[in-house]
Order: structure tokens, then C-alpha cells, then sequence
């Protein structure tokens, strides 16, 4: 017997409007036009072919950061450019994807330990529950951190309030979209 999924139907964050009745609850915050999210959710960036990471979001963080490794600076058609690898699932240290993007700018960001990191940044697109945005991620190790990713007050403000209380309300686990390990 055959299984067949339908593929995700992505609109842009536009005007509560042009919602999906579906996001009208419990995922709209009464009172408010903006969508509630969980502590932590599932996210996916098509530009630089990542189908699915695990995100903390984190008000606390002004920014958002990627875990990354190996980075490489470039120039290509007289702008910087970034190559760089990352393990997107936590578990999964066979698993290690290559990416590739425009530097946009470098700033030095205070990392929880209070320590002083100049990060190269890069702007990308998100999807979260059938909503994409632009963002910009800083690049870092995160390798010991729980979380590949942290989503932070700038790509939270203005459409997503956080429960919490509440993981994944924007949508399940991503991890099945990557392939299995070999036995």
C-alpha cells in the first residue's frame, strides 16, 4: 500500500487576513494579530537547503544564531560570501550538510556567558508552519548548546508572541525529512 503526503502549502506572514482558518486558533493570540509560537519549534530554510532544525526560541537573544562549523569567507562577484557546515540534528553527528550564502554584514554578539564574539551574518529565508519571513542568522559553534538554533527577539518581532508553556505549535518534528543512517 502506497503512502502519499501532500506538500506543504507556503504563504508568506502577510496581514491576519490572509490567514488560513486553521491558524485562527489556538495559534492566534486573542486580541492580537500576531501567531503564538512555542519555547520551542521546528523550522526549515529552503535557500540554504535545510529541510528541518530544531529551534530554541529565545527572547532573551536580541539575535538569531546558527550552530555552524568549519566556515569559510569568500568573494564572489565582489561580495563576501560564507561557506559552511553544520549538524543540523543534535543526535545525529553522521549527518553534516554544507552550506553556502552572502555575508551581510559582521557585528559582535555577547553570547549568555557574557562573552564577545564577532560573527559573520547572513540573510536567509525562514519557514515556520507554512509561513516563511526573511531573517538574518548569525553564524557560531553551537556545538555543545542543546539547540542548533536560536530565534530571537528580531525574528519574533512584530508576528509571533511565545507561550512558554507550550513546544511545537507551529508544527511537528522536521527530522523524518532527512534520510535514515545506514545500519
Amino acid at each position: 500500500m502506497a503512502i502519499y503526503t501532500a506538500a506543504p502549502v507556503i504563504r508568506e506572514l502577510g496581514p491576519p487576513e490572509t490567514w488560513p482558518a486553521s491558524l485562527e486558533r489556538p495559534r492566534k493570540d486573542p486580541g492580537s494579530e500576531k501567531l503564538v509560537v512555542g519555547w520551542r519549534e521546528w523550522l526549515e530554510f529552503p535557500d540554504l537547503g535545510i529541510p528541518g532544525i530544531k529551534a530554541k526560541v529565545d527572547t532573551g537573544a536580541r539575535t538569531s544564531a546558527l550552530h555552524t562549523h568549519d566556515f569559510e569567507i569568500f568573494e564572489k562577484d565582489g561580495n563576501e560570501w560564507v561557506k559552511f557546515h553544520l549538524h543540523p540534528l543534535t543526535h545525529r553527528g553522521d549527518l553534516e550538510m554544507e552550506c553556502v550564502s552572502q555575508v551581510i554584514d559582521y557585528r559582535e554578539v555577547k553570547d549568555s556567558g557574557g562573552h564577545v564574539e564577532r560573527r559573520p551574518f547572513i540573510r536567509t529565508k525562514a519557514l515556520l508552519g507554512g509561513f516563511s519571513w526573511f531573517i538574518q542568522l548569525s553564524l557560531t559553534n553551537r556545538e555543545n548548546m542543546k539547540f542548533r538554533m536560536l530565534l530571537g527577539r528580531h525574528a519574533l518581532r512584530g508576528r509571533f508572541l511565545v507561550d512558554p508553556r507550550s513546544s511545537y505549535l507551529m508544527g511537528g518534528d522536521l527530522s523524518g525529512k532527512y534520510a535514515s543512517p545506514n545500519p
